[in-house]
């Protein structure tokens, strides 16, 4: 399953994956419904899982990524949090994940716990996703973090990282990918991309990137374009205003703006429309997209179909 999910994201061919927010609750059941009715399961390539956004309570990645997994038996890649772990739960909970197949894995330093909804939250923060990154680096050797042999060895583990979609200098994000590659990602998932030269830019340096790299998985390493579809002018407005890594032309705000005056059947037919052409356009461009909504795999489904 691994092996032709990774070959399909080295292809040339159309490669997507959709992230799931886990419940604030004690149950997959419901998303797992919805997924089902949703009918994605045979448009996409794989899932992913997020670990506690903007640090708030979920139900844990991992063991919803099982859930997933094992419902739909397709590929989950489980969001690891550098915010909430050390090096020994971390190394504790990729073994424990490896035994139940998860073996893609998204490494992140995470949201700060100041964000949290849970009151006096402190991060464990020991460095950031590069930790992670190195740790399986040895797991993969067959080794724990302090160079000791594991018996019995974990199977293969495929790290991705991840990279903001926008930044004012570009070479310090060409840095960080190259950093990022350096420790062996298979592939780096970017913040959503709404203007296609933004995305023509981030394709550009990556592929510097990958040149400058030393490890030699760098070489069939793939940058996947993060896509949230832009059909709330609520939701625009606060990705423009408030979430720091992203851009949004300013005309894709002033339309959805003035549908939302419209009518809010108005706002999701512009919202639609507009996600659709950005989505076709990035596709063009570099066919490997993650798809993010916030649950909405309906809308997905329809996004998808479009192309």
């Amino acid at each position: 399953m691994f092996k032709k999910f990774c070959k399909k994201l080295q292809s040339n061919d159309t490669f997507i994956t959709v992230e799931i927010t886990p419940p604030h609750g004690a149950s997959m059941s419901g998303i797992l419904d919805k997924i089902e009715q949703s009918g994605i399961c045979e448009k996409i390539d794989g899932f992913s899982v997020t670990d506690n956004p903007l640090a708030k309570l979920k139900m844990s990645s991992i063991l919803s990524a099982i859930k997933v997994q094992q419902k739909f038996g397709k590929p989950v890649i489980s969001t690891v949090s550098m915010r909430d772990r050390n090096k020994l739960s971390l190394q504790s909970s990729l073994l424990g994940a490896n035994d139940f197949d998860i073996r893609l894995i998204l490494a992140l330093t995470g949201d700060p716990a100041k964000f949290s909804d849970q009151p006096e939250v402190k991060g464990v923060l020991e460095r950031d996703s590069t930790l992670l990154l190195s740790i399986i680096y040895r797991l993969n050797n067959g080794l724990d973090y302090s160079n000791k042999p594991l018996n019995p060895a974990p199977k293969p583990i495929y790290p991705f990282a991840v990279s903001n979609s926008y930044a004012k200098d570009y070479k310090t994000l060409q840095k960080r990918m190259l950093k990022k590659l350096n420790y062996g990602t298979r592939a780096i998932i970017t913040q959503p991309v709404y203007d296609v030269e933004n995305a023509k830019i981030l394709l550009e340096i990556f592929e510097e990137a990958k040149k400058e790299s030393i490890r030699e998985t760098s070489k069939e390493a793939k940058i996947i374009f993060g896509q949230f579809p832009a059909v709330k002018a609520r939701t625009v407005n606060f990705i423009a205003d408030k979430v720091p890594g992203i851009k949004v032309p300013k005309e894709i705000i002033d339309e959805m703006n003035l549908a939302a005056m419209d009518s809010e059947a108005k706002e999701a037919e512009v919202g639609f429309e507009i996600s659709k052409n950005i989505l076709k356009d990035i596709v063009a461009i570099n066919p490997k997209v993650h798809l993010m909504t916030h649950n909405r795999f309906d809308l997905c489904s329809k996004l998808i179909d479009s192309l």
